[in-house]
């Protein structure tokens, strides 16, 4: 786990930890090249959420219904990453708040949690307001649990996670469990390999302030 970016500023207790949903609290999923063929955009054409925004009313519609068709798929086939039911069981008998920020629709983060027995304190979608990396989300969920930035985790394994965190002041978690993973680290003050690992990290910043 990589401690180097610890800084005066995170000598707080975590009150607070915001999760991804996929990739980081279930397994990787969305084959988002695929899901840009089958909307007729190119490999590199950048984030969907952002191209949809571009299209003509008509496309657009037809570019939510195939994306609704792969989110809704996606909760159907998910699968839960190594420690995620027991990491966020932990957290929640520590007293700590747990949290979803995600570029999916809260019911598909509800379905999630039903049929996989996952309790969510609070959930920000992309129907709530500006979509990560913009710190909006992250800061709608410090606001709803009555704590600041700086006693919150982001914990996500995409780069947008570790910017949402970085925009919003909250202390930004890497889960390196795929390939790209080396591309993303320079942004994010812990990365960890597993979702246990945050327990360390809770841990940690408890003993600095005692």
């Amino acid at each position: 786990m990589n401690y180097e970016l610890l800084t005066p500023n995170y000598c707080m207790s975590i009150k607070a930890v915001i999760f991804d949903l996929d990739g980081t609290i279930t397994e990787p999923y969305f084959d988002f090249d695929a899901i840009r063929e089958e909307m007729g955009l190119t490999k590199d054409s950048g984030p969907v959420l952002e191209s949809m925004q571009k299209m003509t009313p008509k496309q657009r519609r037809q570019a939510e219904k195939i994306l609704q068709f792969h989110e809704e798929k996606a909760v159907t086939e998910s699968r839960l990453n190594s420690g995620a039911k027991e990491t966020l069981s932990r957290l929640r008998a520590a007293g700590i708040q747990i949290g979803v920020l995600t570029r999916n629709r809260r019911s598909n983060a509800l379905a999630i949690a039903a049929k996989h027995n996952l309790k969510f304190d609070a959930i920000v979608d992309r129907e709530d307001g500006p979509v990560k990396p913009d710190a909006f989300g992250v800061l709608r969920i410090c606001q709803q649990f009555a704590v600041t930035p700086e006693e919150t985790l982001v914990v996500g394994d995409y780069l947008f996670d570790l910017l949402s965190a970085k925009a919003a002041g909250a202390i930004a978690v890497l889960l390196a469990n795929h390939e790209r993973a080396n591309e993303f680290a320079n942004y994010a003050d812990f990365t960890i390999e597993k979702l246990e690992q945050i327990l360390e990290i809770v841990k940690s910043k408890e003993k600095l302030i005692h």
